[in-house]
């Protein structure tokens, strides 16, 4: 029996959009938003280079437009389209079904990746519904992705073979050099990926549950979990912290490191933030340095996170539940009412450590820490070049390696997330 019917009757978009049954063997759905994409069978060509799994794989290419689009974006889009049918021709073997869904004269208000995203893995969750497949993998990518040979055996293999695994954080890496784009993009994107593993191995040091990368063309969910967690949402932009922070907390997310998907550092407006904002005002401006969040602020998050078994313990006759020991941008970012009346909630419904400490972090959860810290920045502290802060972190995590050039230091901060 389907297993996802009630869902995909009241939280699609669309009715079904591909009439051709899934083979009953389909274990993997690759879901590719694409707009403006005329180069998107490079993504094809890499993901044919890959070593096919025990399963059946589809791949669904959402073709869509936000309104406005201009003239020349709407033409690349027809033109990606007839380049993935000629793709197929050429490609009669290729173990993995392709099926194009053109959107693109669709009329609905907020459209952009959130929704094109949405569509494809609604889609996919309705073709594992269909053969009954609760465990089925829907992988996300973007069209101006490449990913590694074993990208579609690693994934099956971490997650498939183990039944408790519900979705992941995959490994990835942007080019760093090359000849397919002028040098300032690749120092532009070296910067911002220290960014995010600075970030990454900040929320680690602060003892963090949940820490995961969240790259929408680097995420991956099982079709029953996805369905559970109320599909993805709707978002412009950002879609993908937003449904992670609903994945992470529900058990089973973890981040998979056996493989790596290689994302575009290529410049981009398409989205009000992310990779193509940032490297586009790197190599607008000619900036030598990224500001990034404080370690001070990683810091003080570890001070409150370090308290919560002394906050479990502490009796009502402290009604401010130790607020006078936070550090002073928490103190100011929470209030002593939001605080108190908040633990004391956590405290009234929980009965164990480790129930408090599940419904605490689901409250200071990542949404509330990217709030905390960026207040923190506009009041007590100063942002600071991203080498320094990466730096200073590596010395604090007692690691002995040296470095103040951002390209060494990023190797290094890769090596720390490959290394688990």
């Amino acid at each position: 029996m389907a297993f996802a019917s009630e869902y995909l009757e009241k939280r699609t978009l669309f009715p079904e959009l591909i009439k051709e049954a899934p083979a009953g063997n389909t274990g993997i759905i690759v879901v590719v938003p694409s707009y403006d994409e005329p180069g998107i069978t490079c993504l094809l060509d890499s993901l044919a280079l890959c070593t096919e799994p025990d399963c059946g794989v589809e791949v669904l290419i959402i073709v869509n437009a936000p309104a406005g689009a201009g003239e020349e974006s709407l033409l690349n889009n027809r033109e990606s389209i007839v380049k993935i049918e000629s793709w197929k021709k050429v490609h009669p073997g290729c173990f993995f079904n392709i099926y194009v869904i053109d959107l693109t004269s669709v009329n609905l208000e907020g459209w952009g990746v959130g929704m094109a995203r949405k569509t494809g893995m609604d889609e996919a969750l309705r073709r594992f519904s269909r053969i009954i497949n609760p465990d089925g993998i829907i992988l996300n990518l973007d069209a101006d992705c490449k990913v590694k040979s074993d990208y579609f055996t690693a994934v099956y293999s971490e997650m498939h073979n183990i039944k408790e695994r519900s979705a992941c954080s995959i490994y990835f890496e942007h080019p760093t050099s090359g000849d397919e784009f002028p040098w300032p993009v690749y120092k532009a994107i070296i910067l911002y990926e220290l960014h995010l593993r600075y970030f990454f191995q900040g929320l680690a040091f602060t003892g963090f549950p949940y820490v995961h990368h969240t790259v929408g063309s680097a995420i991956a969910v099982k079709a029953l979990p996805y369905m559970k967690a109320g599909g993805m949402n709707r978002r412009m932009a950002g879609e993908d912290f937003y449904f992670i922070q609903k994945l992470a907390p529900a058990g089973g997310y973890f981040n998979l490191n056996q493989t790596t998907v290689f994302p575009s550092p290529r410049s981009s407006f398409r989205v009000p933030f992310g990779t193509g904002p940032v490297i586009s005002r790197l190599t607008e401006t000619g900036d030598e340095t990224l500001m990034t969040y404080n370690f001070e602020a990683f810091k003080d998050i570890k001070t409150l996170f370090i308290m919560i078994d002394k906050i479990f313990h502490a009796g009502y006759s402290d009604p401010e539940f130790f607020f006078n020991d936070l550090p002073p941008g928490l103190k100011q970012f929470l209030g002593m009412k939001e605080w108190t009346e908040k633990i004391r909630e956590i405290k009234e419904n929980t009965s164990g450590i480790q129930s408090f400490r599940k419904r605490f972090f689901g409250w200071f959860n990542m949404f509330r820490i990217v709030k905390y810290l960026n207040s923190v920045h506009d009041s007590l502290m100063k942002k600071k070049p991203v080498n320094e802060c990466a730096s200073e972190l590596l010395i604090a995590a007692g690691k002995e390696f040296k470095s103040d050039n951002s390209a060494d230091l990023l190797d290094y901060f890769r090596l720390l997330e490959q290394a688990g």
